[in-house]
């Protein structure tokens, strides 16, 4: 981080206590906000999915490795804006002022309806299902209110497990409204709480259960393919252009299954971002930001690399592959420390997954502000409370998420008439992974935006490796949103549909507000 000087704290002081923010987030708070929102439970989960479509133990490893480059290379990128905007809103400002006030809220509108508030969903319905494990009277089937259709493939209902999810949702959002201190608190003691437990994973699983068996299966040949998934193009009318294909279809087969299980990696190193959302109460964020962004990322891809090494070293290949309900961790820890061990994993990820919604809650409704205070949400949003903390928006990101917890998916077999509940939020999340990689690519293509239109600009940070590591990412990242398109078809337009409803929305709101100099600046795509 040579890149990075030290510039006068002084101004973004000023201008914080201006808004009303206290920054109160150090160095070390910015960075355990990177890890805790970035470790969810996905680390203990997706590998089996990857290990499905790569086939191999070099391809399980190369998938997170190339994770690991595009967060780092983000990161990276993001550090040079963070620096030149050290405002509450981070990403939503970046595209605003590199692109129009149209991009910024699109951004908005998604992260609102269902990025950030669909992950909230999922991490804590995740909580209460490994809280489940602990004590089995925390089950979905234990209905308070059974499923009520609202239509043949939406329904709603209250479970005992989706009870718990609602009151995390609504105990963490409550205490975030208390003020940035307490926040920070939880977000420190459960990031090193959870960091030190999936170091303990890697521990066991590299040095206490190492099973010479599937060491010597997994890392003679680690290009050996086992069973890898045939990868069907995503909708009916590309399958006369293209290919159904695996990963032992040579190179192209390679990159089309490397493309398609990043939607995994990604996603669960995803939320690396959010500590630019809470810009306007960091200390010197001039500074601390880029440190943080590149600090954080690299400890957490470190950590991912490292416990896909303790599941190999743990397990053979073919048993990832097949880990009940894909809980490869939990599958790790029973085949060394027995049916203790599942417990233990339970324990474990309820820690993860309490401290990454709390991270989640606490930097979500710092962008809203930003967007109210442009006049592109609510006005009551851009106001804070007496603790310093915009509460409207926490209370209003709470209530959206809670909602999404309880509507679920309607499957009815034709066959047999039984129906199936899903998760929305799940569905939802789908099929944004799309569009937030469009955002990322855009966000990052900024840089080159802003140093045409803003050369003199204070960049107290500049981007590691300009232009290529950016350039690195976009290409990478196009590759793979191109793979998306031809063979996670169903899960890619439902998220753009998503995105361009925002466009009405926008021009809605813009309207409402009125002669304010952004609203009127002409809108071009």
């Amino acid at each position: 981080m040579s890149n990075v000087t030290t510039s006068p704290v002084a101004p973004v002081v000023a201008e914080a206590e201006a808004s009303g923010f206290v920054r109160g987030l150090g160095l070390f708070d910015s960075t355990m906000i990177v890890v805790g929102s970035m470790i969810g439970s996905g680390i203990f989960i997706v590998s089996a999915d990857i290990a499905r479509r790569t086939g191999s133990t070099a391809g399980l490893l190369a998938a997170w490795l190339i994770t690991g480059v595009l967060t780092v290379a983000a990161a990276l990128s993001y550090g040079e804006l963070a620096a030149m905007m050290p405002k509450a809103g981070g990403q939503y400002i970046y595209l605003r002022e590199a692109y129009s006030p149209l991009w910024g809220f699109l951004y908005g509108w998604t992260l609102f309806l269902v990025i950030q508030t669909g992950t909230i969903a999922a991490v804590a319905v995740g909580f209460s299902r490994f809280l489940g494990v602990v004590w089995p009277a925390v089950s979905p089937e234990s209905w308070i209110i059974p499923p009520i259709a609202l239509s043949r493939s939406y329904a709603i209902s209250l479970s005992v497990q989706q009870l718990v999810a609602l009151l995390l949702i609504l105990f963490l959002t409550f205490l975030n409204t208390l003020g940035l201190k307490l926040g920070k608190l939880i977000q420190n003691l459960f990031t090193s709480a959870k960091t030190l437990a999936l170091l303990g994973l890697i521990v066991a699983g590299v040095l206490i259960g190492r099973n010479a068996g599937a060491i010597r299966a997994n890392f003679t040949g680690i290009w050996s393919l086992h069973d890898p998934q045939t990868i069907e193009p995503g909708a009916e009318w590309l399958k006369s252009f293209i290919p159904a294909i695996t990963a032992a279809s040579g190179a192209f087969g390679l990159l089309i299954a490397f493309g398609v299980a990043q939607v995994g990696s990604l996603f669960s190193a995803d939320a690396w971002n959010n500590i630019t959302f809470t810009a306007g109460e960091v200390k010197n964020p001039r500074r601390d930001i880029p440190i943080s962004l590149a600090a954080g990322t690299a400890i957490v891809i470190t950590l991912y690399f490292l416990a896909n090494v303790a599941y190999l070293s743990a397990l053979p290949l073919h048993q990832i592959q097949a880990a009940p309900d894909d809980r490869v961790a939990t599958a790790t820890l029973a085949a060394i420390f027995g049916s203790s061990g599942a417990t233990l994993m339970a324990l474990a990820i309820m820690v993860s997954t309490f401290g990454c919604a709390n991270g989640l809650i606490l930097a979500g409704a710092r962008v809203y502000y930003a967007m109210a205070k442009d006049g592109l949400f609510f006005r009551s949003i851009g106001r804070l409370n007496a603790n310093h903390v915009p509460a409207m928006g926490l209370m209003l990101q709470g209530v959206w998420a809670g909602l999404l917890v309880l509507l679920r998916t309607r499957l009815v077999d034709s066959a047999t008439g039984s129906v199936r509940y899903g998760n929305l939020y799940s569905v939802l999340l789908d099929y944004v992974v799309f569009a937030v990689l469009i955002f990322y690519v855009l966000t990052i293509g900024g840089l080159f935006v802003l140093r045409r239109k803003r050369p003199n600009a204070e960049r107290p940070y500049r981007a590691w490796g300009y232009p290529v590591v950016p350039v690195l990412y976009i290409v990478t990242a196009a590759v793979i949103m191109l793979i998306l398109i031809l063979y996670q078809t169903q899960d890619t337009w439902p998220g753009l549909v998503i995105v361009m409803l925002g466009v009405p929305v926008y021009r809605l709101w813009s309207r409402r507000a009125g002669a304010g100099p952004r609203m009127r600046e002409e809108v071009r795509f």
